[in-house]
């Protein structure tokens, strides 16, 4: 990166960052501190729940997502809108009415306490461990272009994001992320520009012809991970239990003016994050055709790559990387010349000039598939999933001075917005949900309670920096993040609808029905090779239903199933 780069990365992270901690440096308030300015507007409600979602996994990932396999991604967010639609409609009036910190305290005045503490405990596990993922995504970015170890670079984001979110809680975290999304869009759209500037013509047929955009897959087949109908169910319960029980989410909309900007907020997520999620697609896809037709690495890590060809078996991996050029430069050849064809007229002529193409990206496809299996012969702990080293590897190598610095700020404002909003969250569930029921006296001490939560803050913060150090990724990360979601949301997503329209099943039956469905769906995953997505309903559709049938069954004890 050049000397401008840097200005223009460190000046946008570390000035936003010290503007949201001077602005709410004196967050003592427990309302303010948890769940942020009773003043906020719909657009800042609508803001933060975007940037909580838009983690630098999202613009970091999905363009390599689009890259491998296309823009059928978005298929997953086919069920978002109809969700957002129903957590309006019933979960935010019921927190908004009760005025409740946590989405979690509502199961306790509706349940009991140990279904509260499953509900919060779930949450806890499965976003602290999320955490993680999202604090490696940035980490491949530092690593990637300056050559820093992954660990130095984990610890560094790390504790910058803990720094602000610390000090300003959720006051902070809405506050600074007005200002992370306006670098994102502004780093986006600078991106596609500059690269819809590099294409040559013909670049959308180019990869519609070797099936980059392929948006919708009519396919009932259920092991086949994204199709309509698993992004229509299965996306449908996954968004429904982010945004509806997810505390990181729950957290960002139950604050602010009042039911109305809630909702506004959440509309406005409804209406933004396909077209949002298709466009961060269609850039990876164009980033495979730019690839077409450019000089592209055999391997996209290259730190990981170059170390292999300075090493003992360099030779090996030289030769792979020759095959890989030649190859390339036929499958460019074969894009050029059905380019030729395509509108002439003859069709048989193009049929046979596409078909030579899709040919020479098989040749090199079968190249890349060999170098990966040379790195896991030469090291079984290399990750040799690359598509994450795609976009960012575009970019450093690709765009001009200053444009280098944006894109990687881009990164970061997502990285460092997301992340906010996580540990805000942990720091909330764990000091209402956990804190204060074992620790009833401390209620009443506001002061007390917001150095509590501060600290469970700051040790969330350091528990997803451990992970991130020791965790290893095979997925791609954006895969990585939902797949560990799926396995947690359905179940308590189906405890949140138990609690909401079956009103005489009580605390004792919906517990042990969220235990055995929770146990079930593990038991599925590690046996079975349907599409992730399909787990949100499974273990949402088992909780209800074991649900039910086990308040048929036990003995109604007094006080449950009362409404809250």
């Amino acid at each position: 990166m050049t000397a401008l780069d840097w200005i223009v990365l460190l000046g946008t992270m570390l000035g936003i960052a010290a503007y949201g901690t001077w602005r709410t440096r004196r967050t003592n308030q427990l309302d303010t501190y948890l769940k942020g300015s009773s003043s906020s507007g719909s657009f800042t409600i609508g803001v933060s729940v975007a940037a909580t979602q838009a983690s630098a996994i999202t613009f970091l990932s999905i363009p390599g997502q689009g890259f491998e396999s296309g823009i059928g991604f978005v298929q997953n967010y086919f069920g978002l809108p109809l969700a957002l639609i129903l957590v309006c409609a019933v979960f935010l009036p019921i927190y908004r009415r009760l005025g409740v910190y946590t989405a979690y305290e509502y199961l306790g005045k509706r349940f009991d306490t140990k279904t509260r503490l499953l509900g919060a405990g779930l949450f806890l596990l499965q976003r602290g461990l999320a955490s993680g993922v999202t604090i490696y995504a940035p980490a491949i970015i530092l690593s990637t272009v300056l050559g820093w170890r992954v660990d130095h670079t984990i610890i560094g984001t790390g504790l910058l994001v803990i720094i602000y979110t610390v000090t300003g809680g959720s006051a902070a975290v809405s506050l600074t992320q007005k200002w992370q999304m306006g670098v994102i869009f502004a780093g986006m759209a600078t991106a596609f520009v500059v690269l819809l500037l590099r294409l040559p013509p013909g670049a959308l047929e180019v990869a519609g012809a070797m099936g980059r955009l392929e948006a919708v897959d009519f396919s009932l087949d259920p092991d086949r991970r994204y199709t309509l109908w698993s992004g229509l169910l299965g996306g449908f319960f996954l968004s429904l239990s982010y945004f509806g029980t997810d505390q990181s989410q729950v957290q960002r909309y139950i604050g602010g003016g009042g039911l109305r900007e809630g909702r506004l907020g959440l509309v406005f997520n409804a209406l933004l994050k396909i077209p949002m999620q298709f466009m961060i697609l269609l850039l990876g896809a164009l980033v495979f055709v730019f690839y077409t037709f450019e000089r592209a690495p055999v391997f996209f890590n290259q730190a990981e790559w170059r170390q292999r060809v300075a090493g003992p078996e360099g030779a090996r991996f030289r030769a792979i990387e020759e095959r890989h050029d030649a190859l390339h430069d036929e499958r460019r050849k074969a894009a050029r010349a059905w380019l030729e064809v395509r509108d002439g007229g003859d069709p048989r002529l193009a049929a046979d000039a596409r078909a030579s193409l899709l040919a020479a990206q098989r040749n090199v496809d079968a190249v890349r598939k060999e170098a990966k299996s040379a790195l896991t012969a030469a090291d079984p702990r290399v990750k040799i999933k690359d598509s994450d080293y795609v976009f960012i590897t575009f970019i450093v190598t690709q765009l001009p001075p200053g444009v280098v610095g944006l894109l990687v700020a881009v990164m970061f404002a997502a990285a460092l917005g997301s992340k906010a909003g996580e540990l805000n969250a942990l720091g909330t569930t764990t000091t209402i949900d956990l804190w204060r029921r074992f620790r009833p006296l401390a209620a009443a001490d506001e002061a007390r309670n917001v150095r509590t939560a501060k600290w469970f803050t700051a040790l969330w913060g350091l528990f997803a920096i451990a992970f991130a150090l020791f965790a290893s990724f095979s997925e791609n990360l954006i895969e990585a993040i939902n797949i560990l979601g799926s396995l947690f949301y359905g179940v308590v997503l189906g405890i949140f609808l138990v609690a909401f329209f079956a009103r005489r099943v009580g605390g004792t039956a919906v517990f042990a029905a969220a235990l055995v469905a929770q146990a079930l769906v593990i038991v599925l995953y590690r046996s079975l090779s349907i599409s992730y997505l399909w787990y949100n309903l499974i273990g949402c559709a088992s909780c209800v239903l074991l649900a039910l049938v086990l308040q048929a069954v036990l003995p109604r004890q007094a006080g449950e199933g009362a409404s809250a």
